[in-house]
Formats: structure tokens, sequence, C-alpha cells
């Protein structure tokens, strides 16, 4: 008898599907970015170019953490684009 697809996610180990190998890096690493961020509770203050500002460090990490995910977002995005073009 055929294998379908459903079948053989059935019987692939979990840890060994593409998904959630790689899911699983990005969830561990956020997990401890968020510790690391959360313990850090102390206010700072922050030179924005011109003005200083004065301001909890998690807030600062967190900003900084949330634009390193955006950045990380366009990269991944981008990466197939690049690949299709030179296939072709």
């Amino acid at each position: 008898m055929a294998e379908t697809s459903t079948d053989h996610k059935a019987h692939t180990p979990f840890f060994s599907r593409p998904g959630v190998r790689r899911l699983a890096p990005f969830a561990v690493i956020t997990a401890i970015a968020l510790i690391f961020i959360f313990e850090n509770r102390q206010s700072v203050e922050i030179r924005l170019l011109i003005p200083e500002v004065t301001m909890p460090l998690w807030g600062a990490l967190l900003i900084a953490w949330g634009l390193g995910m955006i950045a990380c977002v366009f990269t991944l995005r981008r990466r197939p684009n690049r690949h299709s073009r030179r296939t072709k």
C-alpha cells in the first residue's frame, strides 16, 4: 500500500520535522532573551542622538530585541527570492 503524506508525518519523530527544527532555536533564544530583559529593571539614561531620556533598562532592551526580530523577519523573507532568481 502506498504511504501518504499524512502517514509519513505520523511516523516522523516530533523534533525531526522541519518546522519544529526551525522553530526550536528561535523559541529557546527568545526565552533566554526575555528572561535577561525582564531581570534588568533599573532605570538608565539613554542618549537618542540629541535627547537624553531616562527609562527602565528592560524597556530599552525590549525595543532593541523587537527591532532585531523585525530585521530577522525581513531578512528571512527576502532569502528565497534571491535563490529563485539564480536558478532561472
